[in-house]
């Protein structure tokens, strides 16, 4: 989330984040208590910013470095690093076209004032400004194309040459335990100066779901980090010990301590063509209704589930299509159209290739009984979840 650059302050508007805490217990009836689940707020943006962060697919933990690698967080390897790194970060700078004014970070990819950030860095933005560290200088810069359904925005700096540029990384081979250092314009208070803040990559595979502008975004497969990221952090590197950008800063934990989470890499990589051609507009995207939790063998013996696989339907929003087909607290949703679900991401995924509108068969798992149930996706609405 980009930070008001004349309030240094977690308080406020521009930065706030609710808080909604997960319950634990029995469930009474058809209810099912939500077991994990935490607020988190999208470090960016000149709006209020939070969502549930589900902490419901496990991270998978990749084997530690080599013991003889050098760690970047060895003392006098920090300063090294960033001497080499900082030139090619920028802190950006918005006014917004509705009055006030954000900022944020990004980092350049290309000698020509390529700048990669967030995309909610940048929301309603009218002008746009970046300075290059150890200057002073704001230059302009315009958007070139933006995704908001993976947070990422590609910026230009006009009239920009020969920029130094950092070097985008391996996300796929950055084990959990992994030294990095996270760069940012920590409050809006280090236009031209970044912060640097060091840790780990704590997990991997986390989900994150926030509201953004009134517009929900859910996040899949994001690196979890205690390196410490703060507002106007945003589309900042997570740095690995080489230097190599492994990861984008994106979102923290508002109800946890050492808890932020960066886009992978490999993710925004694989999105530059489509962001250099524009990105995607962000238009309405189709929506189900509920809150769900990967099925565990935990929550198949705490309560008497009996699918082997699925997404249990933990909450029902409503209003929602969900609630208008019948689905209920305790449902476990094994398949849609006759594609498996193994995890909140494949539910996810699925929900989001379709169109609004569109109907999907739900196979389902409701007690003792397997039943079918036909949901017709409306509109994400404001707010949604």
């Amino acid at each position: 989330m980009s930070a008001p650059t004349a309030a240094p302050t977690m308080a406020g508007a521009d930065l706030a984040t609710g808080v909604h805490h997960g319950k634990s217990g029995r469930p009474s009836g058809r209810r099912l208590v939500v077991l994990v689940a935490v607020m988190a707020g999208l470090i960016g943006g000149g709006v209020g910013a939070g969502g549930t962060v589900l902490f419901d697919r496990p991270a998978s933990v990749s084997a530690p470095p080599a013991a003889s690698a050098p760690a970047v967080a060895n003392g006098s390897d920090v300063p090294a690093l960033l001497a080499k790194v900082l030139p090619a970060v920028v802190s950006i700078q918005t006014r917004l076209s509705g009055g006030g004014q954000a900022a944020g970070t990004g980092m350049v990819i290309s000698a020509g004032g390529e700048v990669l950030t967030n995309a909610h860095v940048v929301s309603g933005a009218s002008t746009i400004t970046a300075t290059r560290y150890g200057t002073t200088q704001a230059l302009p810069a315009h958007l070139v194309g933006a995704s908001p359904d993976d947070d990422l925005a590609l910026l230009r700096v006009e009239g920009a040459r020969d920029l130094p540029t950092v070097r985008l990384g391996s996300s796929a081979s950055t084990p959990v335990g992994a030294a990095v250092v996270a760069v940012g314009n920590a409050l809006g208070l280090s236009a031209g100066t970044p912060t640097a803040t060091e840790g780990i990559v704590s997990a991997e595979g986390r989900s994150v779901t926030t509201n953004e502008a009134g517009r929900s975004v859910t996040l899949d497969g994001l690196f979890q980090t205690d390196a410490a990221i703060n507002p106007g952090n945003s589309g900042g590197p997570l740095f690995d010990r080489a230097g190599a950008v492994i990861g984008i800063n994106t979102a923290v934990a508002g109800s946890a301590q050492g808890i932020g989470f960066a886009i992978p890499i490999d993710h925004a990589k694989a999105l530059l063509g489509q962001l250099r051609y524009g990105g995607t507009t962000g238009a309405p995207a189709a929506y189900l209704g509920i809150g769900g939790l990967r099925l565990t063998p935990a929550l198949r013996d705490a309560y008497g589930l009996t699918p082997g696989a699925g997404v249990v339907v933990a909450e029902v929003v409503p209003g929602s299509p969900a609630e208008a087909a019948g689905l209920a607290p305790g449902d476990v949703i094994v398949a849609i159209d006759g594609t498996p679900l193994s995890d909140t991401v494949d539910l996810r995924q699925l929900v989001q290739a379709a169109k609004v509108g569109q109907a999907l068969h739900l196979q389902v798992v409701r007690g003792a009984t397997t039943t079918s149930v036909v949901v017709t996706l409306g509109a994400a609405p404001l707010g949604s979840g």
